[in-house]
């Protein structure tokens, strides 16, 4: 396979920063706190080791709480395991690892139930019984729901209590991850297995600034990369720091190109603000709401979907993206609408209230006025590389989550699986850590342990960085847009910044772009969430992996990896 790449700049190995003013030790570090990170340490304490939790600002400010879709799994008598692999497939476009879903099909139903026994509380029927739902790509109702569309806040709330009612698992707030500590071994560089990382954590007392955690496994469960784009649903946290960590480390990722569009992010008219959303973020209009039966409609009132594919609104996303995309590329406009009138304000108010409420924010009434919406960055299918069991490339990393590239997703998430896969393959990796691990080794003294080597990139360069994502990796690529883009994201990458919160996260946010990029630039077709105007069908020759890394001298490397 001809893997034809961008003159990309070289990319740091490790972050500039302080050498580490204070260390600490626990058995196992989770780096995140949505649902595949807080699963995780619940998991992890049930074998009796001692975690700590770090989180990047407070414990609930992730993207779970955000996920007003809801979770997937085969609750109906009527419905099987099979039937949601099949959708989960069909989604993913010849990419999913089937071993993979088949353990995120048969296992979620289980691992739901867990998650309702530790107190979350999904919408019910009169009868009582768990009432379910569809949502695009689904060819059965299969979804559950709470709070309507406030599914992620019910699941992100009953985590987040059941984590702070064992003592065992510390938590470790506003603390931003840096680099991964690894022991002497014979691997590149003569690093080992990881045994900690370095953080910095804003507070008060002796834990105010860099220090390091030292542990017998790391998990990340970061979340995704969101902020590399001008627009997303992603929080403001969401900038690719586990990808970048890892990467560094010298880890495996893949798929990266894969990032899901969600098609229908609320759009507030120039200047004005929706309450709860943060920088760079657009709250999102639930595709449930479709699945009531609102439509999408052009400025002329006319439904466009109709003849495209045979679930018309209710494809799968990147299917409704790229039709709302050629809507605007036509109209020259930014938006187009959903149109939920005929619903009525009464079931509106009471089955979507958050969205709702982020309409009436900037004064859409959706009982009587259309939703403007368009595409926004929303998910990455790919990223960290882990087999069945979160084991990344490098012994005794693991990850889980939008973080990681599981083989669950393949080219393009379907709907509602994603807090699944964080409960799924979080109690995997629980379950193989018990297993026994290494006796606590000290880091390598070299890099991140000693401090003073590394670079980083100057945060002022981001905003650029982020519009020249969205205009040329976007929902729509080419080989000159890809190309330009990555002539950018060089001139940035030369820059050389400070060690500060601001340029470590623009570091991380160009490192991940730039993998992307390369990875886009070298799958020439389209595929899922992967669009190129230029090769704009799938080949079957493209039924494979894109395995990107960091080499010794910071350059980005690709091989290609057939589908099993």
């Amino acid at each position: 396979m001809d893997l034809s790449t961008v003159d990309l700049t070289v990319l740091p190995k490790l972050l500039a920063a302080p050498a580490p003013g204070w260390v600490e030790t626990t058995d196992v570090i989770v780096v995140g706190s949505g649902v595949a990170g807080l699963t995780a340490a619940l998991h992890l304490r049930e074998t009796g080791l001692h975690v700590t939790v770090v989180t990047k600002v407070n414990i609930d400010d992730g993207s779970t709480r955000w996920a007003q879709g809801g979770i997937a799994a085969v609750l109906d008598p009527r419905d099987t395991p099979a039937a949601h692999a099949s959708d989960t497939e069909i989604a993913g476009v010849g990419l999913c690892d089937p071993a993979a879903v088949r353990a995120l099909v048969e296992e979620g139903p289980i691992r739901l139930r867990e998650l309702m026994q530790i107190g979350a509380e999904f919408d019910r029927n009169p009868d009582g019984s768990l009432m379910l739902t569809r949502e695009g790509g689904h060819r059965a109702d299969r979804i559950v729901h709470a709070g309507g569309d406030a599914t992620g806040a019910e699941v992100q709330r009953a985590l987040h209590a059941a984590v702070r009612r064992d003592p065992w698992i510390r938590l470790v707030e506003h603390a931003l991850v840096l680099d991964l500590l690894r022991a002497p071994g014979d691997g590149p560089d003569g690093l080992g297995p990881a045994c900690g990382i370095t953080l910095h954590v804003l507070g008060e007392g002796s834990e105010d600034g860099v220090g390091a955690l030292l542990a017998r496994a790391v998990v990340l469960a970061t979340g995704g990369m969101g902020q590399i784009f001008s627009a997303t649903t992603n929080p403001a946290v969401s900038t690719g720091d586990g990808v970048a960590l890892a990467m560094r480390a010298g880890a495996a990722v893949t798929d990266v190109e894969f990032v899901q569009f969600h098609p229908t992010a609320l759009i507030a008219p120039a200047g004005v603000g929706v309450p709860g959303a943060g920088r760079a973020q657009q709250p999102l209009v639930s595709e449930a709401l479709r699945g009531e039966g609102a439509h999408l409609v052009d400025g002329d009132g006319k439904r466009f979907m109709v003849g495209q594919h045979e679930l018309a609104e209710l494809a799968p996303r990147d299917v409704v993206a790229k039709g709302i995309h050629r809507v605007l590329l036509a109209s020259g406009e930014d938006h187009v609408f959903l149109d939920a009138r005929h619903l009525g304000g009464d079931f509106l108010a009471g089955r979507f209230p958050t969205i709702v409420a982020s309409c009436l924010a900037i004064g859409v009434d959706p009982a009587t006025d259309l939703i403007p919406v368009a595409p926004a960055a929303h998910y990455a299918s790919g990223g960290v590389r882990t087999d069945l069991l979160g084991r990344t490339s490098i012994p005794g990393l693991y990850a889980c989550g939008e973080v990681a590239c599981t083989g669950v997703h393949g080219a393009n998430r379907l709907a509602s699986n994603s807090l699944l896969e964080g409960l799924v393959f979080s109690r995997r990796i629980a379950e193989h850590i018990a297993t026994g691990l290494p006796e606590q080794a000290r880091p390598a003294e070299a890099g991140a342990w000693v401090g003073g080597a590394g670079w980083v990139v100057p945060a002022e360069g981001t905003p650029t960085l982020q519009r020249a994502m969205t205009r040329g990796a976007g929902v729509l690529r080419s080989a000159g847009t890809l190309a330009r883009t990555a002539e950018i994201l060089g001139g940035l990458a030369a820059g050389r910044g400070t060690p500060r919160t601001a340029d470590w996260e623009a570091t991380n946010l160009i490192t991940v772009a730039s993998a992307l990029v390369a990875a886009g630039y070298a799958r020439r077709e389209t595929r899922g969430c992967h669009w190129r105007e230029d090769f704009p069908t799938a080949d079957e020759r493209w039924l494979g992996h894109l395995v990107g890394a960091i080499g010794a001298q910071g350059r980005l490397t690709q091989q290609w990896e057939e589908s099993a």
